[in-house]
């Protein structure tokens, strides 16, 4: 496992894990975690981190902790905490009996607080947090020291005390570590520890009045849980030493942080802050809605967790800030949906088409190949009549050149059915195509002619008797912009939000086999594209949202670029 040559293809975090092993360096041990802040729910950029430690922990024999960063009862609620947990285990990973919160560290971190200040390199600090950045300096100036830098021990040990149980209001004192005011890394600069949040937690409700900062927070957790790789996002890379000095400050095992590139996506919002104003302000309908990044909206969507594992594997991890285009996502959802999904015909805007040789009251069934991808998926019975429905954009009364649909006095092929030719048009009163006339070639059942002629177009249809009526959702990209943060200034990036994000079909035919299909059940509505059966569904009406079209224009350029 340790080989050059397998080593070569790992990316530089498993490199550092390989080595680590090689070298014993954690006896052998490899655990990693995924922490969380309960704020919100995951998007795409968190299945990242998610697949990262997960898979690392898989790949080398090891262990990976679900951690709930929990320390700021402000903004965590146990929606979150339930969502996170669905979305970890729909991804197909298991943290088994390793379910952990911050929360149930507060004791051992204020302790450890405690053995701070009485090393001398903690102190209460009564400056605002406006007094706190002023004497904090710029990246240029060195900060200053605090009139209470050197308070006496003992005074900051009873002060700290009255904190915790809850003596003084919010904001008038907070706990800060003493290391150096004049460091060039500005994170050095005695940063707060705890802060004093008179709110109800989650978890541990009143019980507490003082709250961790992360960065006191983040590697005591770490710590505790016999952590060795703790794997974070470049923003921490500054962070890092701080990480470091708490750690060697106490007598606790002392994991190795490693940061790497976060995801951005094209298109793509992923800040759960910005992400919760569009719910909020009702620019989506939920955390769930699809046109939303988040693992729920992805799900209901119809995105596989397959096609979002090996999205994470192919874009890989670096150090380096890219945004990855939303293509290469839509790849990954095609490649995988077009080895899994059965097969369905469905009209979406349908065209009344009659056959007036065909038998009144006949019904046939005809066989139809459930995916050609996949042969053991077997094949189904489709109803065929004297009336059906194709897509309005299957005909034209004066086509072009190069289209090769149904026009009048032209013949094309029914999908596992017959020939047809369009024989006349049926028009309303103010012009309105509204059905079309046609004759069938009862010699060609199949969509075979036995005289070897041939047809240039090929459509899908539905019988209309036996049709199911449904609502097909199609979504598009919920902004104009790659970049929806790329705003004027004063605007806002609620300015480039797409009005036409969503397009509703209400009166959709799609062939009898999909009436028992289960919510978030997946299908390709051949011609059309891959579309999922949305939790809005009733026994009276299915609702299918469009996961992505049939069109992979990332493959074409994959192909351009070869050539």
């Amino acid at each position: 496992m340790t080989d050059e040559k397998t080593n070569e293809k790992r990316d530089f975090i498993r490199q550092i894990v390989a080595e680590d092993i090689r070298t014993s360096k954690w006896d052998g041990e490899v655990c990693t975690r995924f922490p969380p802040e309960p704020n919100g729910y995951l998007h795409i950029g968190h299945a990242k981190s998610v697949c990262l430690n997960f898979g690392i922990a898989a790949e080398f024999g090891g262990k990976c902790n679900l951690r709930f960063d929990d320390t700021n009862p402000v903004k965590e609620e146990p929606e979150y905490v339930e969502s996170i947990k669905e979305d970890v285990r729909w991804l197909g990973w298991d943290w088994e009996d390793r379910l952990y919160f911050a929360s149930d560290y507060f004791q051992q971190m204020y302790d450890y607080a405690v053995e701070l200040i009485k090393q001398g390199k903690a102190y209460v600090e009564e400056l605002s947090a406006e007094q706190i950045r002023e004497y904090r300096g710029t990246l240029t100036d060195p900060g200053k020291n605090s009139p209470w830098r050197d308070r006496p021990i003992e005074e900051n040990l009873d002060l700290f005390e009255r904190m915790k149980n809850g003596e003084f209001p919010d904001g008038s004192k907070t706990l800060r570590a003493k290391i150096d005011m004049a460091s060039p890394n500005i994170n050095l600069r005695d940063p707060v520890i705890y802060r004093i949040l008179h709110a109800e937690h989650h978890r541990t409700g009143r019980k507490w009045c003082v709250y961790p900062m992360y960065d006191w927070a983040h590697g005591l957790e770490d710590s505790i849980e016999g952590v060795t790789h703790s794997i974070c996002t470049m923003e921490f890379e500054n962070h890092r030493p701080l990480y470091d000095w708490y750690l060697d400050q106490l007598p606790v095992h002392h994991p190795q942080q490693i940061e790497f590139a976060r995801l951005n996506l094209s298109y793509t919002l992923m800040s759960k802050r910005k992400l919760q104003r569009l719910v909020q302000e009702g620019y989506v309908n939920g955390w769930d809605d699809p046109r939303m990044p988040t693992l729920s909206g992805l799900r209901r969507r119809g995105y596989s967790p397959a096609s979002i594992r090996n999205f994470c594997d192919v874009i890989g991890v670096n150090k380096f800030y890219s945004t990855v285009d939303m293509q290469l996502l839509e790849h990954c959802v095609r490649q995988d949906l077009n080895k899994t999904s059965p097969r369905v015909m469905g009209v979406l805007k349908p065209l009344k088409v009659v056959i007036e040789n065909y038998p009144q009251d006949k019904v046939e069934y005809l066989e139809a190949v459930n995916n050609p991808e996949d042969p053991g998926a077997g094949t189904r019975q489709v109803p065929f009549s004297r009336v059906i429905y194709i897509e309005q954009n299957d005909f034209m009364e004066e086509p072009p050149k190069k289209f090769f649909r149904l026009a009048p006095g032209r013949e094309v092929r029914l999908r596992y059915a017959y020939f047809v030719t369009c024989t006349d048009v049926v028009k309303a009163d103010n012009g309105e195509i509204i059905g079309i006339r046609c004759t069938y070639d009862p010699a060609t059942r199949g969509g075979d002619a036995p005289d070897g002629r041939k047809v240039k177009g090929t459509l899908h249809w539905v019988s209309a008797e036996q049709a199911v009526d449904a609502e097909v959702r199609l979504y598009e990209t919920l902004f104009t912009k790659e970049n929806p943060e790329d705003v004027a200034e004063g605007d806002d990036f609620t300015d480039n939000i797409n009005p036409n994000s969503l397009e509703v079909l209400a009166d959709c035919k799609i062939e009898p086999c999909v009436k028992d299909l289960k919510p978030l059940s997946r299908v390709q509505f051949e011609r059309n594209g891959y579309f999922c059966v949305d939790p809005d569904s009733d026994e009276n009406r299915l609702v299918f949202n469009r996961t992505v079209s049939l069109k992979d224009t990332w493959a074409k350029i994959q192909k351009k670029q070869k050539k």
